[in-house]
Parts: C-alpha cells; sequence; structure tokens
C-alpha cells in the first residue's frame, strides 16, 4: 500500500489531472464491481463487463478529469477574502453547478454507450435523474464542506473518489435500474 501511496503521491505533482484521471477510472470501475458483485450478486455468467468498461472509461475519461479540472478553476477564482464565504461559495457552486450536470452527463453518456434511443434517454432522465440529484444533495454537500476546508487542491480528488466508492456504486445500480424501465 505505502508503494501506490508513494507513486500517486509522485506522479500527482508531476501529472496531476492524469494521475487524478486514472484514479477516478480505476475508482469507478471499483464501483461498478462492487454494485454488479456484492449488491447485485451476479456470478460470473451474468456479469456484465462492458457495463464496467463504461463505468471505469467514464470515470478515467470524463469525471476525472472533470472534477480535477472543476477544483482548481474554483481554487483560482474564488477570491473571497472572508474563507468562510470563500468556502461556502465553492460549496455552492459545485453543488448548484457541477453536480446536476455531472449527474445529467453520467446518465446521457451512460445511455449512448448502451445504444439507447433519444426516447428511451428521455423516459430514464424522468425516472431517475432528480432522484439520484436529491440522493446527491443528501451525501455531498457535507463532504464538500469538509473537502474544501481540509484538504489541499490536489488531494480533494482523491478524498470524493474515496467517499465516491460508495457513490458509484449507486450511480452505477441507477443507471442499470432506469436502463431496465426504458429498455
Amino acid at each position: 500500500m505505502s508503494v501506490f501511496i508513494s507513486w500517486y503521491k509522485y506522479h500527482l505533482l508531476l501529472r496531476p489531472i492524469l494521475t487524478q484521471s486514472i484514479a477516478t477510472g480505476i475508482i469507478f470501475t471499483s464501483g461498478d464491481i462492487i454494485a454488479q458483485g456484492f449488491i447485485e450478486q451476479r456470478g460470473h455468467k451474468k456479469y456484465d463487463f462492458s457495463r464496467t468498461l463504461r463505468l471505469g472509461g467514464f470515470g478515467a475519461l470524463i469525471a476525472g478529469p472533470s472534477g480535477a479540472t472543476w477544483y482548481r478553476i474554483l481554487d483560482k477564482y474564488i477570491d473571497i477574502k472572508k474563507p468562510f464565504l470563500a468556502l461556502l461559495t465553492r460549496v455552492t457552486l459545485d453543488q448548484t453547478i457541477y453536480a446536476p450536470s455531472f449527474i445529467a452527463t453520467f446518465l446521457s453518456v451512460q445511455s449512448i454507450l448502451e445504444r439507447q434511443s433519444k426516447e428511451q434517454i428521455i423516459k430514464k432522465f424522468k425516472n431517475v435523474y432528480l432522484p439520484t440529484l436529491i440522493n446527491n444533495y443528501k451525501l455531498w454537500p457535507t463532504v464538500q464542506l469538509l473537502n474544501f476546508y481540509f484538504i489541499p487542491l490536489n488531494h480533494r480528488l482523491l478524498v470524493v473518489n474515496t467517499v465516491a466508492l460508495g457513490w458509484n456504486t449507486y450511480l452505477s445500480i441507477v443507471n442499470k435500474r432506469g436502463s431496465d424501465i426504458v429498455g
């Protein structure tokens, strides 16, 4: 484990966004493995490897780069002299801009990769977007308050990814249920 931590810290300094993107891809992949293997209790014959690949790819190619960039934007442009007000502003922007966009992007990309029709995608959104966003608001504002307050910029996405292991498991299940409804 200490070898991984050393590798992560070293590469985080050299290539922060790439390193965070790889880590995010691994976490998304793990979340789907947990969802399929432990929660849905799929055996080897029913395991959907393409689903795991879709989620891992989304984590590495979209969630990782967007999250790492988003935290840098918040840090750079929210320059309020009162620390508590700056903290609340970052969390508010995160939860009013990034979170709704992220969930919409996640559901859209997964639906497109699942080759769903426009009608199926619209139906999926009607069924799962709002409940997912509401559940987001039950968890992430508190996580982000603590994250933005205590954690240095380069480690924020790792904290989010750690908490997101459970959240990504949830997203994987929500996406699957939404696809089953429209399928």
